[in-house]
C-alpha cells in the first residue's frame, strides 16, 4: 500500500471548465459531451497551433496546476490509455495510400509527445515520463509518482487525458471514452491535502470490474471530489483499493 496527499487538482472537459463546474459534476456525474477546445492562452500561438485537441486539454490541466515557485523542476507523469491514437490512424491511412508521411505528424503521434510539448512550451525542465497501463493507467501513474516522491521529489504532478477511439477501434472499447483531462498535484502523505492510500493484492482469477457509466479515470476524479471513503477497482485480474484518510 502507498499513501500520498492530493494537494491540488485541475480538470478540463467540454462544459466543465472551472472547479465549481467539476464539484457540481461530482454530485451528479455524467459523460462530458461537446466540441469545445481549451483556449490554452499559456502557450504561445506558434506552438499552440501544432497541438491537437487532446494535447490542449492535457496541457491546459497541467498549466492550471503550476505553481509560481516550482522553478520548472517538478516531476511530471503523463498518463493516457491510448494517447493520440487518432493521429496514428491518420498516419497509417497515409501509408495505406502509399503517400508521404509528415515527419511532424509522426513526431507528434508518439506517446510522450504531449509531455514533450508541455515541457518545451512551459520551460518545465524536470523529469517527465508518459505511460499507458490499460484500465489501471491512473494506478500505474500514481505508483510511478509515489516512487518519485520516495526518491526525494517534493511534489509530482500526474496528468491524465483521454479521447474517443477512432471508429476502426470502436469494437475494442471496454469503457466509455469521452474527451477529458485532469491533473493532480501529489505530495507526501504528511503534507496538507486530501490524503489517499492505494493498495493492491496479488493478481489472480478475479473478474475485472464491469464498465460503468464513467471511464475509470473519470470515476477516480469523482471519488476525489465527492468525498467517498473508498473505491475498489479490478483490472486484468488485479484488485486496486483506494481509501480516503481524514
Amino acid at each position: 500500500m502507498i499513501e500520498f496527499s492530493v494537494v491540488d487538482w485541475s480538470a478540463w472537459a467540454p462544459g466543465l471548465t472551472t472547479k465549481s463546474d467539476w464539484q457540481q459534476w461530482a454530485a451528479a456525474p455524467h459523460l462530458p459531451v461537446g466540441d469545445d477546445t481549451p483556449a490554452l492562452p499559456e502557450v504561445p500561438p506558434m506552438q499552440r497551433r501544432r497541438i491537437e485537441r487532446l494535447g490542449r486539454m492535457a496541457i491546459q490541466a497541467a498549466c492550471w496546476c503550476e505553481q509560481p515557485d516550482d522553478g520548472g523542476q517538478v516531476p511530471l507523469v503523463f498518463a493516457s490509455r491510448h494517447g493520440d491514437v487518432a493521429r496514428s490512424m491518420e498516419l497509417l491511412d497515409t501509408l495505406r495510400q502509399d503517400a508521404a508521411m509528415s515527419p511532424t505528424a509522426f513526431g507528434l503521434s508518439v506517446h510522450n509527445a504531449v509531455a514533450a510539448l508541455y515541457s518545451i512550451a512551459r520551460g518545465q525542465r524536470g523529469n517527465y515520463l508518459a505511460l499507458a497501463g490499460g484500465r489501471a493507467t491512473v494506478e500505474a501513474a500514481c505508483v510511478e509518482a509515489f516512487g518519485l516522491l520516495a526518491d526525494g521529489a517534493e511534489e509530482v504532478r500526474v496528468v491524465t487525458y483521454e479521447s474517443p477511439l477512432p471508429a476502426v477501434y470502436a469494437s475494442f472499447a471496454d469503457e466509455p471514452d469521452p474527451y477529458f483531462a485532469w491533473c493532480w498535484r501529489l505530495a507526501r502523505a504528511d503534507r496538507p491535502g486530501t490524503r489517499l492510500s492505494l493498495g493492491w493484492s496479488g493478481a489472480g482469477a478475479v473478474p475485472d470490474s464491469p464498465a460503468g457509466a464513467l471511464p475509470h479515470s473519470l470515476e477516480l476524479m469523482r471519488f476525489l471530489l465527492a468525498g467517498d471513503p473508498a473505491l475498489v477497482f479490478q483490472a486484468d485480474g488485479q484488485p486496486w483499493i483506494w481509501q480516503r484518510h481524514g
